[in-house]
């Protein structure tokens, strides 16, 4: 972990990370979104990290997208939402904010740097929610699709 992450978790300010909510639609109209396992605990999660120091936090979520799940495609500039959740550290937990952008998948990588440390599941949303520990993530998920079933129907 850079030292700038550590002296702010030291300092009880929360750690500011990005996500990306990588979705596509099925032929039937329905969302589904793409979930990995983490690295060591082997939870669901979105892919995410610390935001790139030349980057845009919308870019920084894109990137984490292709590097952890092996996906690409259009990411928003504007988050949908922010989660909370406690970061095990080396030596403690910190509190980070994670911003999340959604990526609608145009395309999946044969190779990425993460695919042999990292399993990756398509699910519907019902299903996505069950598996993420993050209650604060489901809402977001739930409410993504919501937005986007009202707009599809108004024809956006």
């Amino acid at each position: 972990m850079k030292s700038t992450h550590r002296r702010a978790a030291r300092n009880g300010k929360p750690l500011r990370q990005v996500a990306a909510l990588p979705f596509r639609l099925t032929e039937a109209g329905e969302i589904e979104v793409l979930v990995l396992t983490s690295r060591e605990t082997r939870r669901f999660i979105l892919p995410k990290g610390w935001i790139g120091r030349r980057h845009k936090a919308w870019r920084s979520a894109a990137q984490e997208a292709r590097e952890e799940a092996g996906v690409i495609g259009k990411v928003k500039r504007k988050p949908i939402g922010r989660y909370i959740y406690w970061k095990r550290l080396s030596d403690h937990f910190a509190l980070v904010e994670v911003d999340v952008y959604p990526l609608k998948v145009q395309k999946h990588l044969k190779r990425w740097p993460e695919r042999r440390q990292r399993f990756r599941r398509w699910l519907p949303i019902s299903d996505a929610v069950l598996l993420i520990d993050e209650p604060q993530l489901h809402q977001l998920i739930e409410s993504f699709a919501d937005e986007s079933s009202i707009a599809s129907a108004k024809g956006s």
